[in-house]
């Protein structure tokens, strides 16, 4: 393991694009027994023992053979020294020879089996091919020895009989194997299915049932087919993007243009990969567009001819009425199947976006990662990826629709000749409108913007939601957040409105009507001769009618089009942002040749002029201020950095502890292995180094507690050991350590220290880079770096530099003189101990006596499915958010539309039937004003339904930020920050666009089937004796169907969140994963995620097409057959009329079905956006009419009267029966060990949690009754984690904009900044990067003490408030706060010891309870447990 050599920034890039096998279990022949074949953690370390594939297929096979051809030549020497004569050939020897030779033929069939089907498998195992060839060979020789022992007449063989229950007994354990994987695994159907049940989606079924019986779960889905998964998809495209991206640079070299300039061609990368997998469905779509197309106004001809042709026989009728009912029912099959083809394909550009862009997420450099946010690259996985998709499935519209309507008015000119010239000049006028229209829309594609600026404020918000909740700030963030959301709907509104524009000129009926009137009107006239019967007026309105499809999906189509080109750039930006170079780090000795470093390219340079050759084996101590460029100098060695000039190498693989940990939402456990096989005695020294035994034992599942995101449930000194930890049990070769001793408390530090890092730890003989602000480790180091501005000014061992009296000299001066063991403490910072939720205490979850042990050390909440059908209220919410002002004129102009629709349509049918020669007598003028208004109501209801759909999702989107922002701490520490981003991407993405055009559609389409059903009942009022019973079967066929459908929409809402969080995680800590070389694995739990989600999808979409083909088929049939039943009764006109109509029919239920459920589906998302409102909320932000006084707390005098405090019902106090009374200006010191529960009494002041029992006073005011932002904003806390948010540095210090210039540049000023942001190059209105990253941690801890003063309350809290700055920074500090909150009550939780030994009085907490208090001295005197924490830290 030691060997291995990594080069890491190479590693992070062939991560990207080359393709990377996952370490199978399988092996190949080299390696016979390699660690492969043997995986401890799979047959010994675990609840399931199971050996290893590769196991299985060698040893397990080769045992008996081996044996038998070993010890064979021996018995065949045996057997003929020992004749005892030949025995005759029986019927059992007869079925031995025969079975076994059956046995041997399987051996050779498989061979070929695999040879054939699985050949892709076997480059790499060989071994797959020589097993069932080695066991049939083996068979044979026992055949040949059964034989042999007949002819020397052996009765009975141990030694065949030996062979034989080996071979069984061997075969046990893969046949076992082979149960299972046939028990578990649930292929999808359609692999296996018929050509008929492909053809009509029968296989699908089994499902539909399953989930109409009882609502479905995960585990009822089908496993991804292996062409659908990620691996499959992503490595075939990344051969693809390899090539292009060689062609791109080839070109670009020639150009001399940056290959991030050259966007349309990466673009075209997606497309190609569209166009690859669609070309063969828009070929075979092609080929059916003609046949499918004309077939049905064609039977209607004939048809009406037959109706008009007085003595044909009937026969014929019904010939053409069964001819017109297949042809319908083809037309069904081939758009069915092609529409599930789309979507498929649709489905793979879905999980080959997110694998681009997750991939890339782990190899951008810092420059890029700058530029594009967490929320950013959120918003492409989410609301792109979908646009991407729904742009695959309607793309061929844009050129299909063309070729359609080039048909159809072919078919007219047929029919009407010249005549329908007019017609063509109407749709060539309408064209141009809808291309400005589109263009237009295009521009509005802004409102991604906004949608981006919102997520990344909401991912800050959640990531800082306890400053917020802390500095009472909600709400200038809530303002902040609806300001993003008016301009986002405000663009969405205008985008809606001209669509409307667009879809009513090109879907009305007025358009229609324009087309036809143009055409009848041109036709009669040209001609006296020109007569309008049934069968033109029918036939040409059929075909018109035929035109709406591809009209109406025009617009539709170039809108997606139009967005998927805007998400097309924006991914194609993301993907072609520059990543971190593989040059930046060789293999070689450690050291740095005179190298600069910058963190962008054009940026000044971070580090300048670096030279360091480290030995091997050696601790090197980097020193320096805050912000003097020591996290830069690791960040370089990792190859984080541009490289200006020089060189850096290291040889052997390299763990890296980051200065602020990065932990994953897994348990402890899987944090400190990191993807490694557990070695038990090395995993218990490695936690018995790092200190984390005690903390072990207090957690209820011990190792198995699940950690928090981000590490919410641990303290900040738990995080920083666990981070250490899981850097030690890489026993990697170099250790680049980033002042990981910060954090912890003083002994614990020292502990780490002997234990870890220094000359006797576990660590001593490898090479190791520790930078620190502790004062004792350096006299231990071999040589120290000493930084100032990026430069190294000093460096050597500690006596060498002692001895040159330089800078360094006269620091460790002025600073030793405290008493060299103090700067022990000093270092340690004694962060450790105010865990913030006492979690040392108590793990998170709430544990029932009874519960299982499996969930012990469960905490996030995993976003939960629900069951059944939605219920009717979710659509009165939604409606109710509209108001009825809104729904009520919808409602009226649909049905004003429609009744225009149906007297125009049965005065066409009336006029067809006059026997007239010339049609001049038609009073147009009437009639086309009717049209005219038809064409208005459409417009109003489209853009009716776009405005109230924008209503409620204003109202939902307000309410859900609302009731996120009013819940307590609690709920962020066990909802996972996915859960919520995909409420406000995806969800609220829905609510916005996919409910209003469902409505719309729906709508429509409703409307649209009861006006046929009315014409056909005219023409044959017999057909409601059809059409009931079709109605309820459609109805039934429906219910059942949206079961299914609604449950999936669920479960795969449900799956993406936890995409969301891993994405989220990965992207925070791509520097720890690559400084590990852990991307493969990393990206192989992507894949699983983003399969799982797919799993849900794909039965998803089958679900939209299935069933309903017959039931509108059915009504065509039934309206012809029953027109020719009628013949000598019905006017042909009538029949026209009814025939024409009933053809709309299966297109307009399918649309009625897909529509319903995706309304149905996405009004989910209503229900999703809801579940927020019913959990706890936290007290009133502000009581109404309360009687503050506007200068409280005057004193700054804090009284608990006997205050308890339980982080929930159940758990154990977390403080109890706390009684004691704070003087003004008293400076108060709070220490006790992990969990005694010091921050437990801030969090009790800020009412994070309430008090279970017992008050807080506050200048004689219960805390309890007045509101939270009038507390929180009275008093201030300096926090453990200095949290920014993306802004200006004024927005940080005063999101209010309530204090001047003057007061924020002293209270600059006074936290030792001003120098520093008087040198930014916009001062205060410097941009800070999202959660503050560029600034170091040291600065943003500097930031947070501005911000307390600036607020100058009576009463501040410090909760180890200045554990990133060196000495002397903090000594600077310390004097702040002594001078600038003088006549302030002070709370000082567990700082450095020596900074609170001047203070009124010292608080000893212990298991919740006060154990000691008084002075300073007299504690000492007393020799109690602050003396003994005092010796400890070497100040007594």
């Amino acid at each position: 393991m030691q060997s291995r050599n990594v080069d890491l920034s190479t590693s992070a890039n062939s991560t990207h694009f080359g393709r990377h096998k996952q370490k199978s279990s399988h092996c190949c022949l080299s390696g016979f027994v390699s660690s492969s074949c043997t995986d401890w953690n799979r047959t010994w370390y675990t609840d399931k023992p199971d050996l290893t594939e590769c196991f299985q297929n060698t040893v397990l096979v080769w045992f008996p053979c081996v044996y038998l051809w070993l010890l064979a030549p021996f018995y065949a020497l045996k057997l003929y020294c020992h004749d005892c004569g030949c025995i005759r050939i029986s019927t059992l020897c007869t079925a031995k020879t025969v079975l076994g030779f059956l046995l041997a033929s399987f051996g050779f069939v498989e061979f070929f089996y695999i040879l054939l089907e699985r050949s892709h498998e076997i480059q790499n195992h060989m071994v797959f091919l020589l097993s069932p060839i080695i066991r049939s060979l083996t068979v044979v020789l026992a055949v040949c020895v059964i034989q042999l022992e007949r002819t020397r007449g052996c009765r009975s063989s141990v030694f065949l009989f030996l062979f034989w229950v080996l071979a069984v007994v061997c075969s046990l354990v893969p046949l076992r194997a082979k149960i299972q994987l046939v028990m578990y695994e649930n292929p999808c159907p359609v692999k296996d299915a018929s050509f008929l049940s492909k053809i009509l989606f029968w296989w699908f079924t089994g499902l539909v049932v399953k989930g109409y019986r009882t609502p479905l779960e995960a585990g009822d889905l089908w496993n991804l087919r292996e062409e659908d998964t990620s691996d499959k998809i992503i490595s075939d495209l990344e051969e693809e993007w390899t090539t292009e991206c060689a062609k791109l640079q080839e070109k670009t070299m020639a150009a001399g243009v940056a290959l991030g300039t050259r966007l349309p061609d990466q673009a075209q990368i997606l497309r190609k990969l569209q166009k690859e997998q669609s070309s063969g469905f828009c070929l075979m779509y092609c080929m059916i567009l003609p046949c499918s197309l004309h077939p049905c106004p064609l039977s209607n001809s004939l048809l009406l001819g037959f109706m008009n042709e007085e003595d044909a026989p009937l026969w014929k009728g019904y010939f053409y009425a069964t001819l017109m009912f297949l042809l319908s029912c083809l037309q069904s099959l081939f758009n069915h199947q092609y529409m599930y083809t789309c979507f498929t394909v649709g489905m793979r550009v879905k999980t080959a976006v997110m694998g681009l862009v997750y991939r890339k997420s782990l190899v951008i450099n810092s420059a890029s990662r700058r530029t594009c946010t967490v929320g950013e690259i959120v918003n492409l996985v989410s609301a792109d990826t979908q646009k991407l998709m729904d742009f695959v499935v309607y793309f061929n519209a844009v050129w299909l629709a063309p070729i359609e309507i080039a048909l159809c008015l072919f078919f007219l000119w047929q029919h009407l000749g010249p005549s329908a010239l007019a017609g063509i000049a109407t749709v060539i006028l309408i064209f141009p409108l809808n291309g400005f229209i589109a263009k237009k829309r295009s521009k509005l594609q802004v409102q991604m913007k906004f949608m981006d600026g919102r997520i990344k404020l909401m991912n800050e918000i959640l990531n800082g939601i306890k400053i917020l909740k802390f500095y009472a700030w909600e709400k200038a963030f809530l303002e902040q957040v609806l300001g993003y959301r008016e301009k986002e709907l405000k663009a969405l509104k205008k985008s809606q409105i001209l669509y409307s524009i667009s879809i009513a000129s090109f879907n009305s009926s007025t358009f229609l009507v324009c087309i036809a009137f143009a055409m009848f009107g041109v036709y009669v006239l040209i001609d006296d001769k020109n007569v309008l019967d049934a069968q033109k007026v029918f036939v040409s309105m059929a075909l018109i009618n035929i035109l709406k499809t591809p009209l109406s999906q025009l617009p539709f189509a170039m809108s997606t089009t139009m967005q998927a080109i805007v998400s097309l750039k924006r991914l194609g930006k993301y993907l072609c942002s520059e990543e971190l170079k593989d040059d930046n780090v060789a293999k070689a000795p450690f050291n740095t040749d005179n190298g600069t470093f910058s963190w962008t390219k054009e940026g000044p340079p971070c580090l300048k002029r670096i030279n360091v050759r480290v030995p091997q084996g050696s601790l090197v101590a980097v020193v320096g201020h805050v912000g003097s460029g020591k996290s830069s100098l690791l960040s370089a060695m990792l190859g984080e950095t541009e490289k200006r000039s020089g060189s850096v190498s290291i040889k052997g693989s390299v763990a890296y502890v980051p200065q602020q940990a990065w932990i994953q939402n897994a348990t402890v456990q899987d944090n400190v292995m990191f993807g490694r096989e557990k070695q038990k005695t090395w995993y218990q020294r490695v936690l018995d180094a790092c200190a984390l035994l005690p903390d072990l034992e207090i957690l209820h599942a011990g190792d198995s507690t699940e950690i928090g995101e981000k590490g919410l449930n641990l303290s900040g000194g738990q995080k920083q050991r666990v981070s250490l930890a899981r850097a030690v049990y890489r026993k990697a070769d170099v250790y680049l350590l980033d002042d990981p001793l910060s954090a912890v408390d003083a002994h614990v530090g020292q502990h780490i220290f002997d234990k870890v890092i220094g000359p006797k730890g576990v660590l001593r003989d490898k090479t190791r880079v520790l930078v620190t602000h502790g004062m004792s480790f350096l006299p231990q180091a071999d040589l120290i770096l000493v930084l100032v501005d990026g430069e190294i000014t000093e460096s050597g061992s500690y006596q060498e530099l002692l001895s040159r009296h330089g800078a360094f000299a006269d620091f460790i001066h002025t600073f030793a003189s405290n008493d060299r063991k103090e700067s022990v403490t000093e270092t340690a910072a004694q962060r450790d101990t105010n865990s913030t939720n006492l979690q040392a205490m108590e793990p998170m979850s709430e544990i029932d006596k009874e519960q299982v042990p499996e969930d012990l050390g469960k905490l996030m909440e995993v976003d939960k499915a629900r069951t059944g059908r939605v219920r009717l209220e979710m659509y009165m919410e939604y409606f109710k958010t509209i108001g009825m002002a809104f729904i009520i004129p919808i409602v009226f102009l649909y049905a004003f539309q429609q009744g225009a629709s149906l007297a125009y349509n049965y005065w066409l049918s009336l006029w067809a039937d006059e026997p007239i020669v010339n049609g001049t007598q038609v009073d147009t003028d009437m009639k086309l004003a009717v049209y005219g208004a038809l064409g208005i109501a459409i417009f109003g209801t489209t853009v009716a339904i776009s405005v109230g759909g924008i209503i409620a999702s204003r109202h939902l989107h307000m309410d859900l930020l609302k009731n996120v922002l009013h819940s307590p701490m609690s709920f962020f520490e066990t909802t996972p920050s996915g859960n919520l981003l995909n409420r406000f991407a995806k969800e609220i993405d829905a609510i916005d666009c996919m409910i209003p055009d469902g409505l719309k559609m729906m709508l429509g389409y409703l409307f649209k089937l009861m006006e046929v059903c009315i014409i056909v009942m005219l023409a044959t009022p017999f057909a409601a004796v059809v059409i009931l019973p079709l109605a309820i079967l459609y109805a039934f066929v429906q219910s059942f169907y949206v079961a299914t459908s609604c449950q999936l929409r669920r479960l795969e809402s449900v799956s993406r969140s936890p995409i969301y969080t891993h994405f989220n995680e990965t992207v925070q800590g791509a520097s720890v994963i690559r400084a590990f070389g852990e991307q493969h694995r990393f990206i192989a739990q992507a894949n699983k995620r983003v399969d799982f989600n797919q799993t849900s999808y794909f039965p998803r979409f089958v679900a939209t097409r299935l069933g309903l083909i017959f039931v509108g088929n059915g009504v065509v049939l039934a309206a012809a057959i029953l027109s020719v039943m009628g013949k000598d009764t019905l006017s042909p006109g009538i029949v026209g009329l009814a025939v024409s109509h009933s053809l709309q029919v299966t297109g307009i239920l399918s649309w009625i079905v897909r529509s319903w459920t995706d309304v149905e589906n996405n009004i989910v998302s209503v229900e999703r956006v809801k579940e927020y409102a019913d959990t706890a909320k936290e007290a009133e932000w502000n009581v109404e009419g309360s009687s503050l006084p506007l200068a409280w707390p005057q004193t700054g005098t804090i009284e608990f009267q006997d205050y308890g405090l339980q982080y929930r019902k159940g758990l154990d106090w977390a403080l109890k029966g706390i009684t004691l009374k704070i003087q003004e200006r008293e400076k108060i010191g709070i220490v006790g060990r992990t969990g005694a529960g010091k921050s437990s009494l801030a969090l009790g002041i800020f009412r994070i949690l309430e008090a279970a029992k017992g008050e807080i006073y506050i200048d004689g005011v219960n805390i309890a009754e007045i509101g939270l932002h009038d507390l929180r904003s009275r008093i201030t806390i300096i926090p453990q984690d200095p949290v920014l948010f993306s802004g200006s540095l004024r927005m940080n210090l005063d999101p209010f904009d309530t204090y001047t210039d003057e007061e924020i540049w002293s209270s600059l000023e006074l936290a030792h900044l001003k120098n520093f942001v008087s040198n930014l190059p916009d001062k205060l209105n410097y941009e800070c990067s999202e959660g503050g990253e560029n600034l170091s941690l040291g600065q943003r801890q500097l930031v947070c003490l501005a911000r307390a003063l600036l607020r100058k309350t009576k009463i501040l809290v410090l909760d180890e408030a200045t554990a990133a700055v060196d000495l002397e920074t903090d000594t600077l500090i310390q004097s702040t706060i002594r001078q600038q909150f003088e006549d302030c009550t002070v709370l000082t939780i567990a700082h450095r010891l020596n900074t609170i030994m001047d203070y009124t009085r010292v608080i000893v907490m212990d298991k919740g309870h006060i154990s000691e208090m008084d002075s300073p001295t007299n504690l000492i005197s007393n020799r109690g447990q602050f003396y003994r924490m005092c010796r400890e830290a070497g100040l007594v």
